[in-house]
């Protein structure tokens, strides 16, 4: 099976559609992010690069008189179910090994618990811990850092840089933990 790049994933129209609603840059910082958290975690960098990549891909808007309402957002927040299935299948679409889109795709339902009515911190794994950490890290207050601008471009350069820094770095076993 062949390995799916950061690129490759950031390029597809499914990943360009939700990212310009959820933010380029913060998908990006997050992805940069998880990858140093998970070099002093001894987490697979692929892994969790990629997860903190699509972390957001789920969000959608709420718009109150043509405004999007943060409020009434965090109210019926379920971007990280979404984001989950949708990454999953982008995965899958791409040729990613499906054992790991499932694990990818699980620490993005994890990635936070606001839709939750209960906290699943101590239920986290290393990988979940190193994306909601990641997360955590690049937030903004009001959910400003969804609106951080950053081209295309750039997020290339930067997504190859990381990918490069991963493939460095990169256990060959390769865990899914």
């Amino acid at each position: 099976m062949k390995r799916v790049t950061l690129n490759e994933i950031f390029n597809h129209p499914i990943t360009q559609k939700y990212l310009q609603r959820s933010g380029i840059h913060h998908a990006v910082s997050t992805a940069e992010q998880s990858v140093t958290l998970a070099e002093q975690q001894g987490v697979d960098l692929d892994l969790a690069a990629k997860s903190a990549l699509l972390h957001d891909i789920g969000h959608y808007e709420w718009y109150k008189d043509g405004k999007w309402d943060y409020e009434e957002y965090r109210k019926h927040d379920i971007h990280a179910i979404k984001g989950a299935e949708r990454s999953h299948k982008l995965l899958i679409r791409l040729g990613e090994n499906k054992e790991r889109a499932k694990t990818i795709s699980i620490a993005i339902l994890l990635h936070t618990d606001s839709y939750l009515p209960f906290s699943i911190e101590s239920m986290r794994t290393p990988l979940h811990d190193v994306v909601f950490r990641a997360d955590e890290m690049e937030e903004l207050p009001g959910g400003a850092h969804h609106y951080v601008e950053m081209d295309t471009g750039e997020a290339n350069e930067r997504l190859a840089r990381l990918e490069e820094r991963i493939l460095q770095n990169q256990d060959p076993k390769r865990s899914i933990s």
